[in-house]
């Protein structure tokens, strides 16, 4: 039976051979391969093809969010004992910003297997930092489903291997929100104001967009699946537009 499944997903499939190249870039093959095609069909691609057996990969985006925290926050947990709660909590954000998860869907080459509809590919779509992290989430929910947790938690280690490392030389550092207070309380006497200025995605994954201001002018602007993560990438922001070359 399994020549007929390999025969029936190339027909729906013109990126079989594509995929296997995949899999060999990320060291894991799929039982499913079905799984792998669906953590990169972006909803355009689904929505000019109604009649596609293929699923667009928001709800695999979803479960490989999940993953990700958890993974990465036990992980920290185990790396760093003397860590409180919210210590823990601004490593963990800090590690998985969007960026960050773009830059390892770039490293695995994940634009160019992205499935896409016709006028987000020629939008860019395949360079878009949304797109690309999006991909990146879906393809761990796809790892954990055909795999396990373990083959899900191996992979994603692996990938935020240089970033942990770096964790360790700057557990004890300060948030960005405190040295921005900081510094706005030194230098102009104000302390910044956070607003929520956009809530998008569906109820299940939620992105948030928010702006730190000093009085009307707004310093940074940042986004996450919190509100939380929002403020403290705009934080961010703004403490790197103000002190170019510093870090927390």
């Amino acid at each position: 039976m399994l020549w007929w499944a390999c025969y029936t997903l190339s027909k729906e499939s013109p990126q079989l051979g594509k995929w296997y190249a995949l899999q060999k870039t990320i060291g894991i093959t799929f039982n499913d391969i079905a799984l792998l095609e669906q953590a990169l069909a972006h909803p355009s691609y689904t929505h000019e093809k109604p009649g596609t057996v293929v699923p667009n990969n928001e709800r695999l985006e979803f479960l490989g969010d999940s993953l990700l925290n958890f993974i990465v926050a036990e992980e920290l947990y185990r790396r760093f004992p003397g860590l409180t709660e919210g210590e823990l909590t601004e490593l963990r954000i800090s590690l998985i910003r969007q960026d960050t998860l773009a830059e390892h869907a770039l490293r695995l080459g994940l634009g160019h297997y992205l499935l896409l509809g016709k006028g987000e590919e020629l939008t860019g779509g395949r360079e878009r930092e949304t797109n690309l992290a999006d991909a990146f989430e879906a393809l761990v929910g796809a790892i954990f489903l055909d795999q396990g947790i373990d083959a899900a938690r191996r992979f994603v280690l692996a990938q935020f291997s240089d970033e942990l490392k770096n964790c360790a030389g700057h557990e004890m550092k300060r948030s960005y929100k405190t040295l921005l207070q900081e510094f706005t309380q030194a230098n102009f006497g104000q302390l910044p104001a956070y607003h929520i200025v956009e809530v998008s995605g569906p109820d299940h994954a939620r992105r948030f967009t928010a702006e730190v201001r000093l009085g009307d002018q707004v310093l940074g602007t940042g986004c996450g699946r919190s509100k939380r993560a929002a403020e403290m990438q705009a934080a961010r922001a703004a403490w790197e537009c103000l002190n170019p070359g510093q870090f927390a």
